[in-house]
């Protein structure tokens, strides 16, 4: 999995630890239209496991994660 090809809006999480990424992408995402895709910076590691499971429990689409460096880039798309 790589980048989406269209992003439609990126949210800085960097330096929020669990459960701060999950609680700002689920306030982000209501503002959003669907089949948006939201790409959330993080530099913490739960974030790895996190986002699937709430992505599961929300039925938004998991689409994949990338790091670069001490980065993780997570996207999802709005259902």
């Amino acid at each position: 999995m790589g980048i989406p090809s269209k992003i439609d809006i990126s949210l800085n999480t960097v330096g929020q630890l669990c459960p701060m990424p999950i609680i700002m992408t689920s306030k982000k995402i209501k503002e959003m239209q669907s089949g948006d895709v939201l790409e959330i910076l993080s530099d913490d590691a739960g974030i790895k496991k996190d986002m699937p499971a709430w992505c599961s429990s929300t039925k938004n689409e998991y689409i994949g994660l990338i790091e670069e460096e001490s980065i993780i880039k997570v996207y999802v798309r709005k259902k």
